[in-house]
């Protein structure tokens, strides 16, 4: 599922079930589906012993447990175990559900880099979500939320990550709508468990549930033909949230679009709004067609990205997880030396600290700045002196500290 990107902290399956109350927990665990869920998130390892012991009603000897691996697995060694998902086959309806379910999500993400697109489609609860989450955040001179560094990372972030990470945090939302978390999450987990392209009746679900399925057909997670259809479809976003998938099986559907040259120049063979914007986070966008756009990585883009909270790692892996059918018979998707100067323009910036201080100067005399500097050093505030010219640095946090004192001392002399 989501793991730590940059510095955007994104819950797993795992960390977010425990930081539910027990008896949440509890109502969880009765429904098969959770379990069912939770099991498929757990490394291979550990599903083995699970499924070895479920049914032993005796101590087992350490031992013997032992012995159900063998020591390289153990020491960490890599090991396979395949167990592939059912392939359904590309329907029509499946096709138009793939697509339903993108364009949908893709509105929250129009909606984030500000595109002629942005109020389109998306409710009023999905912008609730992006500013909780602190992807977007308000300004008092803007009519509209506005991205935040952490949404630049989240806009970086493959399908199934963003689509993980706005849930959560729609999820501890639940019970402030008025909502039932048990009921909402185990409906959830439920889907991952139906099949693409079949619809389904809402006949039964209480009023907490269809209130729940809305939201889910806002953001693309289901489909129904209209709001009060008494039917609706569960699309791949909704099936793979839960499905213990680790790849990027969400976009698969997306041909890649991205091909990069030694020259720096990236070029988008997309019609994509969204798409091109995106690339716009960290190239500089030098022509613009119909369905194909030219960009260049330059040192001056690639530390606008940087600034915003983008990592050299998630640029690279952007370019490489949506690169072209092309660009992916070569043995290197990115020319190496690009992804080395992406790289080298990040430890560029990285050699230089920021630490916010108060200047003091103007000293009459070569003992006063001594007498002020070593104080300041005692204290632990200096943060920067020079004795030929008599300046030196404190801390924020140790001006007030040292004011008193060169105050006091004045004052005494």
């Amino acid at each position: 599922m989501a793991t730590t990107t940059g510095n955007l902290k994104c819950k797993n399956l795992q960390s977010f079930l425990k930081s539910l109350p027990s008896a949440t927990l509890t109502k969880l665990y009765s429904h098969p589906a959770t379990c069912i869920a939770v099991f498929r998130e757990l490394p291979l390892l550990s599903r083995q012993y699970i499924m070895r012991l479920l049914f032993v009603e005796q101590p087992i000897p350490q031992a013997v447990i032992s012995s159900w691996v063998s020591q390289d697995v153990v020491n960490g060694q890599t090991w396979e175990v395949c167990a592939p998902l059912e392939k359904v086959k590309k329907t029509r309806d499946v096709q138009f559900l793939d697509s339903y379910a993108m364009d949908r999500w893709e509105c929250v993400l129009h909606f984030m880099v500000g595109s002629q697109q942005s109020h389109e489609g998306i409710s009023a609860d999905a912008v609730r979500i992006l500013l909780q989450a602190g992807l977007m955040r308000n300004e008092e001179t803007e009519t509209n939320p506005v991205i935040t560094t952490d949404g630049f990372q989240f806009l970086l972030m493959d399908t199934s990550t963003q689509v993980w990470y706005f849930m959560l945090n729609y999820l501890e939302t639940v019970e402030s709508r008025g909502l039932h978390l048990v009921e909402c999450l185990t409906f959830l987990f439920q889907l991952s468990f139906l099949t693409i392209g079949k619809d389904y009746s809402t006949e039964g679900m209480t009023e907490s549930l269809l209130i729940f399925l809305q939201h889910l057909r806002e953001v693309g997670l289901v489909y129904q033909r209209k709001r009060r259809s008494g039917r609706f479809h569960p699309t791949r976003l909704a099936i793979n949230l839960a499905s213990g998938l680790k790849d990027n099986s969400l976009d698969v559907h997306r041909p890649g679009y991205i091909l990069v040259e030694t020259n720096y120049r990236v070029y988008a063979y997309s019609d994509s709004q969204l798409q091109v914007a995106l690339l716009g986070l960290f190239c500089e966008l030098i022509y613009r067609f119909p369905n194909f756009s030219v960009g260049i990585l330059t040192r001056e883009s690639v530390r606008q990205a940087l600034r915003s909270g983008i990592t050299a790692e998630q640029i690279i892996n952007y370019l490489q997880i949506h690169a072209h059918q092309e660009a992916m018979k070569e043995k290197c998707v990115i020319p190496p030396t690009v992804m080395d100067q992406i790289r080298l323009w990040e430890v560029e910036r990285d050699r230089f600290s920021f630490k916010e201080g108060v200047l003091y100067s103007q000293f009459l005399s070569q003992n006063d700045f001594e007498l002020l500097r070593n104080y300041a050093r005692d204290l632990g505030v200096l943060v920067w002196d020079n004795s030929s010219k008599r300046v030196m640095v404190v801390s924020r946090a140790g001006h007030d500290d040292v004011k008193r004192f060169w105050k006091r001392h004045r004052q005494d002399h």
